[in-house]
């Protein structure tokens, strides 16, 4: 066999092209064989699939099929961010732009634990880190692998700050990110304070700030996991000055409202916090990882400094080479600057603030379809993109065991969330190409779902007897994660390709129904919803 090409170097490009070729051509036909936001069968179906392609690991002779079957079983056994019916996490669609920058940076491999692996990439990151942080009303910002890793630094830099010890103050809400690095760090447990209608409550904020020593931390929340709420920063913000303690905001979710002339405002305060989390692979459209931590003291960074006499020695830095390790608790890293950078660049605020208006505004038709539905509930109107509903009639086992019909058939992606002490279906919104026929797809493939739910009464079909096909083995009814969209269930195929449903979106103002990229109108946004 003779030596591979390389993807970088004088003959890297010519290489890339057939091999580029290879994967687009197996990422379409793995989307074709799928026909639907996530492969049928559930999880021990698709492991199948997968062992079935992949074979023997490290065989004794390599196959040059292995790209393309590899890439495609990957496609086929995808869960598809840019299917509108996959609509459970904070898990977006990457844009095609930022997708090949990204490529651009696998294909030279830079490193940027020392300027001479990473020259280019390590101004370009200075650069794009500062002008980010400055356009929430901060100082700077280093790159992370997203919101883990930002909170578990930003309780790392408060640690230090107060001289090896702090105590972390945060909601019911916030995300398990930060109790988790409370422990990591050696801090003591957290504080929860409650938080009644999903928010931070500033009152029992303010009696915890009293009772407790110091020093403190309080984390807010700008955009939950669960609901996509943001907690009252003003307020917040002007406790923990009265009270003397350090705020941490975390706006992995809401972050990308700073985008949006509209939605702007809902982030008032972020400028006030000492750290700011923020995630572009959620409300930023792209490619994990692209985390950021803001920082309103560049010098607290100093902490993170760490000397390697292979990679920042004194007289290099003397003679005037960049310093890169205190920019992470990394060492090895890639550039995932360049797609943030190539994206900010190519779309522009207003371009990157059209998609959050589209992707909000998708969200408040959901909410009123929902709404307006005698079947189903809503939860409250939603605040940026995620919608949470739940039949009417049904229990929380139902709610889940609906959820989990709909994955294991592949028909759609819910997510799922515990808020008042019940379950609720989750929706959320992160694809600004979703149509409102579509919309009424996913609310009615819910609906079909609960019809399909054996009650009590009706305890479903007998057990299999030994010899019957397993529903999740090959031989049964559900489909295999190879077969054709059009022989799966009608209730799989796009809403393209559907009957119009019976339940459409509701007609909008005129400022809603603009054309992708002109802001909508507030004045759509779901009304009625009983104040939790």
């Amino acid at each position: 066999m003779s030596t591979p090409p390389l993807a970088s170097g004088p003959d890297g490009p010519e290489a890339l092209r057939p091999l580029l070729e290879t994967v687009l051509d197996a990422l379409a036909a793995g989307r074709w064989a799928r026909g639907g936001p996530l492969p049928a069968g559930g999880p021990r179906r698709v492991a199948a699939h997968v062992a079935d392609v992949l074979g023997q690991v490290l065989a004794d002779d390599g196959d040059p099929d292995a790209l393309r079957a590899l890439v495609q079983a990957l496609a086929e056994g995808a869960a598809d961010p840019a299917d509108p019916l996959c609509a459970a996490h904070l898990h977006c669609p990457p844009l095609a732009v930022a997708v090949a920058a990204d490529l651009a940076v696998s294909a030279l491999n830079p490193s940027l634990d020392s300027w001479d692996q990473a020259p280019a990439a390590s101004a370009l990151e200075a650069e794009v880190t500062r002008a980010l942080a400055h356009e929430i009303g901060l100082a700077d910002a280093l790159v992370t692998t997203g919101g883990t890793e930002s909170n578990q630094l930003a309780l790392l830099l408060a640690r230090e700050a107060h001289g090896g010890s702090v105590q972390l103050i945060c909601g019911a809400g916030a995300h398990h990110s930060l109790p988790r690095a409370a422990w990591l760090l050696g801090l003591p447990d957290p504080v929860v304070v409650p938080t009644p209608n999903g928010l931070l409550d500033p009152a029992a904020l303010h009696d915890a700030l009293t009772m407790l020593p110091g020093p403190l931390l309080v984390a807010a929340t700008a955009g939950t996991t669960d609901a996509g709420l943001i907690d009252p920063i003003p307020e917040i913000a002007g406790l923990c000055t009265a009270h003397g303690a350090r705020l941490h905001i975390d706006a992995a979710y809401g972050g990308g409202l700073a985008f949006s002339d509209r939605h702007r405002e809902k982030l008032a305060g972020l400028e006030t916090a000492h750290t700011v989390t923020l995630d572009l692979h959620k409300l930023g459209w792209q490619p994990v990882a692209a985390g950021l931590l803001a920082v309103a003291r560049p010098r607290e960074l100093a902490v993170l400094h760490q000397r390697a006499d292979y990679l920042n020695a004194d007289d290099d830095t003397e003679a005037g080479l960049p310093d890169l390790l205190g920019r992470s608790l990394r060492t090895t890293r890639r550039p995932d600057i360049l797609k943030i950078a190539v994206t900010l660049k190519t779309l522009g605020r207003s371009g990157l603030g059209a998609l959050v208006d589209e992707v909000c505004a998708r969200a408040r038709a959901f909410a009123a379809l929902v709404r307006d539905h005698p079947g189903f509930e809503l939860y409250d109107r939603p605040v940026i993109s995620t919608v949470l509903f739940r039949p009417v009639e049904a229990d929380d086992a139902t709610v889940a065991a609906v959820r989990r019909r709909l994955l294991h058939e592949g028909r759609a992606v819910l997510g799922r969330a515990r808020l008042d002490g019940r379950l609720w279906f989750k929706a959320t919104l992160l694809n600004p190409h979703t149509r409102p026929d579509e919309l009424a797809q996913l609310l009615a493939l819910v609906e079909e779902a609960i019809r399909e739910e054996p009650t009590p009464e009706d305890p479903g079909p007998e057990e299999p007897t030994p010899g019957d096909p397993d529903p999740g083995q090959p031989g049964s009814e559900q489909p295999a994660p190879g077969k054709r969209a059009s022989e799966q269930p009608a209730s799989r195929k796009r809403a393209s390709e559907q009957p119009a449903p019976e339940k459409q979106a509701p007609e909008e103002p005129d400022p809603e129904q603009s054309a992708p990229g002109q802001p909508p109108s507030e004045e759509s946004t779901p009304e009625g919803t009983t104040p939790r």
